[in-house]
């Protein structure tokens, strides 16, 4: 039976291009997939001649030597040197299957396809600056300016890595795929192309600013706006302010971690601020007043009232810290430290010891934890 044309057999007319063959070919691959057409007994042969024709009108030199004598340029030894002995060997079906199996499944995978498809350009990788700031400016909100060390496009090749900004070559080696294969057995074994790196593109004359990299290492200023209200861990992006791409790709992105540092009087919980507030042993007794800061650089007056223990707390509303995404104010939390005082003098002395002689009914917490030890005593004893 004679052999259909191969230009019929893809569905493409003479002097389509390699991506229109391209096109074709993996549209009928795919139409005809055994694994597609269980029904259709026929269709593994049809598979293996959609992939016998396009072995053929893939590469350059056949496809030339096929639209001068048709079939007859691999027969009887003619112009051949087809891998494999003939077009549609063992070889020739598993790279087809390594084909198809890519095209249909490469996409979940989330590789990149080979061949007139795969990207020139490679994206820079994202960058990480750790910023320190203080209370008060996370409290605010400050813009600020950042050195980042980082690699930026090579202006000498416009970030081509060619000199003068020429345009790369198709890598010879892979013809433009980023990988070669190995025929072993039934198998195909892929790799990247060691030519070009997996590139798909070589360059004849480096540039000699990036020795072909298309960038170059640099520190940039950059001025960062910190929103009111970060705390340790929030996470800034800033898009495309990353790492160069190669060979013009697109730039990564800069990640900005911020880390608030702590204050010598305030502590943060969220949105909430506390702060402990020492006073003394008349003060907390009789009661009074005391002033206190707030975050914003201004002062509140707190009364204290009378008999007030260590560790009693009053809320001050909306003197806290704001929310970073809306939401209002935190509060500002104040705790008394009743001090005891020290280096007292001869009368000071004097004077308290008269007033504990005094006093023996004003401390009901100490009366009842030692009437508590003593019923605890007793109870040991018995």
């Amino acid at each position: 039976m004679a052999k259909r044309d191969y230009y019929e057999v893809l569905g493409a007319t003479r002097g389509a291009s390699a991506d229109e063959l391209k096109k074709a070919y993996r549209t009928k691959a795919k139409e005809l997939h055994p694994d597609r057409n269980s029904d259709n007994p026929k269709a593994e042969e049809q598979f293996k001649e959609v992939n016998e024709a396009y072995e053929v009108l893939k590469d350059a030199d056949k496809k030339a030597a096929y639209d001068r004598y048709g079939h007859a340029a691999f027969e009887g030894g003619m112009g051949g040197g087809h891998r494999g002995g003939h077009p549609g060997g063992q070889g020739d079906f598993a790279s087809a299957f390594s084909d198809v199996f890519e095209d249909l499944f490469g996409d979940f995978m989330g590789g990149q396809r080979g061949g007139g498809g795969r990207s020139r350009a490679q994206r820079g990788s994202d960058l990480r600056y750790n910023l320190r700031v203080t209370l008060e400016e996370a409290f605010a909100g400050i813009q600020k300016t950042i050195n980042v060390p980082t690699s930026v496009a090579c202006e000498s090749c416009r970030g081509s890595g060619a000199e003068g900004g020429a345009e790369p070559m198709t890598c010879p080696t892979c013809s433009g795929m980023g990988k070669v294969r190995a025929q072993q057995g039934f198998f195909t074994v892929e790799r990247t192309c060691p030519t070009c790196n997996g590139m798909g593109q070589t360059i004849k004359n480096p540039c000699k600013k990036c020795a072909g990299a298309g960038r170059v290492e640099q520190e940039r200023s950059l001025s960062v706006n910190i929103p009111a209200g970060v705390e340790t861990g929030t996470r800034i992006r800033l898009a495309g302010e990353g790492e160069a791409g190669l060979r013009g790709g697109p730039a990564g992105d800069l990640y900005i971690f911020i880390e608030v540092r702590e204050h010598a009087i305030f502590q943060r919980e969220g949105a909430h601020l506390f702060c402990r507030v020492p006073v003394t042993m008349a003060t907390a007794a009789l009661g009074g007043e005391v002033e206190v800061p707030t975050i914003d650089g201004g002062k509140s007056r707190v009364k204290v009232p009378a008999g007030s223990q260590t560790g009693k707390q009053m809320r001050l509303r909306s003197k806290g810290m704001p929310a970073l995404r809306g939401g209002g104010v935190g509060d500002m939390l104040i705790e008394l430290a009743v001090e005891t005082p020290v280096n007292l003098t001869s009368r000071q002395k004097e004077m308290l010891r008269e007033f504990e002689k005094l006093s023996e009914d004003n401390n009901p917490e100490g009366r009842s934890f030692f009437s508590k030890v003593k019923t605890f005593w007793e109870g040991m004893k018995g």
